[in-house]
């Protein structure tokens, strides 16, 4: 018990601490004989109601911020001001502080995290230097994939996984930090060693209220490096020099537009991929989009700070294919029907991959864009998604996405209300996803241009508490 407290700043210590711990949970289910059980308070419910539970179930020591008012002489308690953050550490202790043997990267942003992280966990395996990755999409251990179940795990899955990763041989781990998971204090205490800011835009405000809550998030990671870490923004977003206001650690820049240390200027945009000139060397990619031409610059700046020679980093970089469910191309048997299939859920994540079909559209056939809004999550973004999709399709039909707990039709009225009254003639709402991808395929001639946006590499619909098969690019597939 003792050892698990290191780093831990202790109120009060009730009981013998000198035992055994067998686990460490913070959630009563799991709770068995031998355990530690720390009260967190959380979003949906409060840890310290469980705790005589957590007692019946053989938890041996409690830690929490409020202790109960009837206590048991054989358990003990150990009082502290944040749980949150004494999980963090407790949980790193338990699996015996593996994040110190990892040299650990951090991207956050509200578009680009995944796409980032898993090319660089992609080009170092390439060029054996055995990472990890922790993504929205999956865990890698090495080449050993593990389900994904957050963008952020928490911190009891977090430090499993590094541990993992330094069983197996890793050096590296590239993993998306999100901010959900800096506000829960999930990643308190790990040594990164570069963290990346990709862009930050309208997004979960259900959870942070307002816009600058939100870039508040966001802006721990940066406001708590050590002097010994590297940070790397990018400063075409307004925001990205706010993120580095009061970071002690080195501060690098990438842009497409300005004068940084990283520069990038995009050359040739195709569906076949990208033409970029970065830092003065002209270079082919296999991804799309300008939004991809950061992503990359991203990439290419976190290898070289880890002493990567330029042309090697470029090298490995421009074989690397898309990131499933990322602008992820399908075409129809004869070539002449192009689907694009897109995990973008924001407002600017959607206006960014109309405005790259709209760049590289040669043959100017029509738009047909099916999008629809998660249920239970940020609904102010729901009227502004269906006016950027209004404005840059030529056809839209809004349908559901993962309407969750919510009524779909409500979802699809607040979208619908965002439509200026003179586009609403190019709207079409079916509710039942399959049938509007199936409509929107039915209605496009020739050389139009399908976007299936918002769920881009889930394989699932969650309806009504339920999980159903469902997965976009199987059904686009299927139809064309």
């Amino acid at each position: 018990m003792k050892k698990l407290l290191q780093n831990v700043s202790t109120i009060q210590t009730i009981g013998n601490s000198e035992i055994n711990i067998t686990d460490v949970c913070f959630d009563s289910r799991q709770v068995i004989e031998g355990s530690l059980f720390i009260a967190v308070r959380g979003t949906q419910s409060d840890g310290h109601k469980f705790i005589d539970i957590a007692v019946e179930k053989g938890a041996v020591a409690i830690l929490c911020e409020q202790l109960p008012e009837k206590m048991n002489e054989q358990v003990c308690y150990v009082l502290v001001k944040d749980s949150s953050e004494a999980l963090a550490f407790v949980c790193a202790n338990f699996y015996g502080n593996p994040a110190q043997s990892l040299e650990i990267v951090a991207i956050t942003g509200t578009n680009g995290k995944t796409s980032t992280a898993t090319l660089l966990w992609r080009c170092f395996n390439q060029m054996g230097k055995m990472a990890g990755l922790i993504s929205t999409i999956s865990y890698m251990i090495g080449m050993e994939e593990k389900t994904s179940s957050h963008t952020t795990p928490d911190p009891k899955q977090l430090h499993k996984a590094f541990r993992e990763m330094v069983d197996a041989g890793c050096e590296y781990c590239f993993m998306e930090v999100s901010s959900h998971a800096l506000v829960q204090k999930r990643v308190v205490g790990i040594p990164f060693k570069i963290a990346l800011f990709t862009n930050i835009s309208h997004d979960h405000l259900d959870y942070h209220g307002t816009f600058v809550e939100y870039i508040r998030a966001k802006k721990i990671l940066f406001d708590t490096l050590p002097k010994t870490s590297t940070a790397i923004v990018n400063i075409d977003d307004k925001n990205g020099l706010v993120m580095v206001q009061n970071c002690k650690a080195t501060v690098k820049h990438f842009s497409l537009r300005k004068l940084s240390d990283y520069r990038c200027r995009v050359v040739e945009n195709t569906f076949e991929g990208l033409q970029l000139e970065i830092n003065d060397t002209e270079c082919w990619f296999r991804l799309v989009g300008s939004f991809n031409a950061y992503n990359l610059t991203g990439v290419y700046a976190i290898m070289c700070e880890f002493g990567i020679d330029s042309n090697e980093a470029l090298q490995v970089l421009s074989g690397q294919p898309g990131v499933n469910g990322r602008f992820e191309a399908l075409y129809s048997k004869d070539g002449k029907t192009t689907a694009i299939v897109d995990y973008a859920h924001t407002p600017d994540a959607l206006k960014n991959v109309l405005s790259t079909i709209t760049d590289i559209n040669q043959t100017r056939g029509k738009v047909i864009t099916v999008i629809g809004c998660g249920g239970n999550r940020d609904t102010i973004k729901r009227p502004k998604m269906a006016e950027i999709a209004a404005q840059m399709s030529d056809t839209v039909i809004l349908t559901s996405d993962n309407p969750r707990n919510e009524d779909p039709q409500e979802i699809l009225a607040q979208m619908y209300a965002g439509v200026p009254v003179e586009m609403r003639r190019k709207i079409l709402q079916i509710e039942n996803r399959k049938e509007a991808i199936h409509t929107a395929i039915r209605l496009a001639q020739p050389y139009d241009i399908i976007l299936v946006a918002g769920k881009g590499h889930e394989t699932y619909q969650e309806i009504k508490g339920v999980k159903y098969d469902f997965d976009d690019k199987e059904v686009i597939s299927n139809f064309l």
